[in-house]
């Protein structure tokens, strides 16, 4: 299991043309619009192609109707959480071998603890920009 510890923020940064996000595509899961279009870009200008999702439930449309590569969720959302909807990727076999990296603004570790099972890493909120772009590609290189 990959935590915000584990991943080496000394990395350069990232460049488009990089293997691990070639034509890679990212679902972002999170409600907060201008949140969302922060991290869409951002992952875009990464070479990433990114499908935005408001919450677990359209994310859970998307994620049956489109190949994704990865997930990048928020863990606190309206209609259904980030651990909800990851607990939905990891019981439908179709998506089930699918990264899922968790966003949170939450310190409390214990209220994280049911979603170590479900999810491959957490960042916290606000995310650094170049420790999500290396948890991704590291995500990707191990699937």
């Amino acid at each position: 299991m990959i935590s915000k510890n584990s991943i080496d923020s000394t990395n350069t940064p990232l460049k488009p043309s990089e293997a691990a996000s070639a034509q890679k595509r990212v679902l972002l899961v999170e409600d907060d619009r201008s949140v969302r279009r922060y991290l869409e870009v951002t992952l875009q200008r990464a070479g990433y192609e990114v499908i935005t999702a408001g919450d677990g439930l359209e994310a859970m449309k998307l994620a049956l109707g489109s190949p994704v590569d990865v997930v990048l969720t928020d863990a606190v959302m309206p209609h259904m959480s980030g651990q909800e909807f990851a607990r939905f990727m990891r019981t439908t076999a179709k998506l089930s071998h699918i990264p899922i990296v968790l966003l949170t603004g939450q310190e409390n570790k214990q209220a994280m603890a049911p979603a170590e099972e479900l999810v491959d890493a957490f960042l916290n909120k606000p995310v650094k920009i170049e420790e999500l772009k290396g948890c991704l590609v590291e995500l990707l290189n191990r699937a």
